[in-house]
């Protein structure tokens, strides 16, 4: 069928073949469907959305349009987790070796920062050395050597969603269920994994700010993976706050590795962090259920034997030797660092947590055009949650800025972002709901 009678089927709200499917995606790869065929299809699906066979058939298209791995050699099951992005979200760096120095090998191929969002990828690229996208063969050889590799896409995987994304990106079609789940999972799937943990995030500082919301995204994704052929299972989290008391690039880095060493935990992020091990390690069959998937990845964590997997995955891809152990030498740090305090007593009873994540790209700490280089060196730290009790002078959070300017302009944004009542609020939980594989 011609491109544009695909789209005039699905623009008139009728289900398309998987065969179309298989076309249409075949020419976004190979680029004999125009950049305008690609919007007007992505605009159709928007409005009028795709069924569950339909987003499968997309999905599994967006998989072969590129190499597909096999990790078949190997002699342990493969597994991996996504998030679909906050702030303070450094998760990915503890979860990654956690699961593996419990048996598992974890493929984790990450993304960069979206809005105010900030990216995995970015994170990892403010290690020295650390070679974040390297060719197939070097992953596969660090991924066999240390159980895990986080690296960035590349142009081998999925090629198809990464021209597909650039369009929907300029032409509002960014949040469309059906569009987003084949975009997730199409990478995923063509990582070759045996199964997959989602991390959705619900909250003011998340994509989907509404409960309803995220639990639509969560079940669409749930549903097509499995209808795809890939074990999977979602954790709703909350985005109400940052997650680590850290946000930004290079300060996410080392809130990680004090985490993995003991230094500091964030108990949210320990939390959900530990939620989604344990969900990992289940859905991998290295634990037969919750009680003993959590024994397994607290004993991989207090052992050290997930500190230790780190590193060797940091120098395995470039990184220093000593990562680990000098992380506070080896990071960018900026000469700046500017207190936000409280000008009132009280308890810290909201954050505008996205603002914060604007905040930190305004200071460089992200992205506003894609070509954009980002200062790995800015961010937040010290961020109180909610919850803490404050008195007039307090730190709220500390800035750490290139300039008095950029330190200003970013400590009345924090400044603004917190609020500050009379009453201790109540505690939220960090994971929110389970969704399990349809039965």
């Amino acid at each position: 069928m011609l491109p544009q009678e695909i789209i005039r089927r699905k623009r008139d709200g009728r289900a398309l073949a998987s065969e179309d499917i298989a076309s249409f995606i075949a020419g976004i790869t190979s680029g004999a469907v125009s950049e305008g065929q690609v919007a007007a299809f992505g605009m159709a699906i928007f409005f009028n959305g795709m069924t569950l066979d339909e987003r499968v058939a997309l999905t599994l298209a967006m998989r072969d349009s590129g190499t597909v791995l096999d990790w078949s050699s190997l002699p342990g099951p493969v597994t991996d987790k996504h998030s679909t992005g906050g702030v303070g979200d450094n998760v990915s760096l503890m979860l990654a070796p956690i699961v593996a120095a419990c048996g598992a090998y974890v493929p984790m191929i990450s993304g960069r920062g979206l809005g105010h969002s900030g990216g995995t990828l970015d994170k990892m690229d403010s290690i020295p050395g650390y070679v974040s996208q390297p060719d197939i063969k070097l992953f596969r050889k660090v991924v066999r050597a240390t159980g895990c590799a986080i690296i960035g896409q590349t142009a081998d995987l999925a090629p198809a969603d990464k021209r597909f994304y650039s369009i929907r990106d300029v032409t509002a079609t960014v949040e469309s269920i059906p569009l987003i789940t084949a975009s997730i999972l199409s990478k995923k799937l063509a990582a070759g994994l045996q199964s997959l943990v989602l991390d959705v995030k619900v909250g003011n500082g998340a994509f989907m700010a509404h409960a309803k919301d995220a639990s639509g995204l969560a079940g669409s994704l749930v549903e097509v993976a499995n209808g795809a052929g890939l074990r999977t299972t979602a954790l709703i989290t909350d985005m109400n706050q940052p997650l680590a008391s850290a946000a930004g690039n290079a300060v996410e880095v080392r809130n990680a590795v004090d985490f993995l060493t003991g230094n500091a935990r964030d108990r949210r992020l320990l939390d959900v962090t530990m939620a989604l091990a344990a969900e990992m390690l289940i859905s991998a069959g290295v634990a037969p259920s919750h009680r003993d998937a959590l024994r397994q990845a607290t004993d991989a964590l207090e052992s050290g034997r997930a500190t230790e997997t780190f590193g060797r995955m940091v120098t395995a891809l470039g990184g220093p030797a000593d990562f680990v152990e000098r992380a506070a030498r080896h990071l960018p740090r900026t000469k700046l660092v500017v207190p936000v305090t409280a000008d009132r007593s009280g308890f810290v009873s909201g954050v505008a947590t996205r603002d914060l994540g604007v905040a930190v790209v305004a200071m460089g700490g992200g992205r506003t055009r894609p070509q954009d280089e980002i200062d790995h060196a800015v961010g937040v730290t010290a961020l109180l949650p909610i919850g803490a009790e404050v008195r007039p002078g307090d730190t709220l959070a500390l800035v750490h800025a290139r300039s008095a300017k950029q330190a200003d302009e970013a400590v009345a944004a924090i400044r603004a972002a917190y609020a500050i009542g009379d009453a201790r609020p109540s505690a939220r939980k960090a994971v929110v709901r389970r969704i399990g594989a349809p039965s």
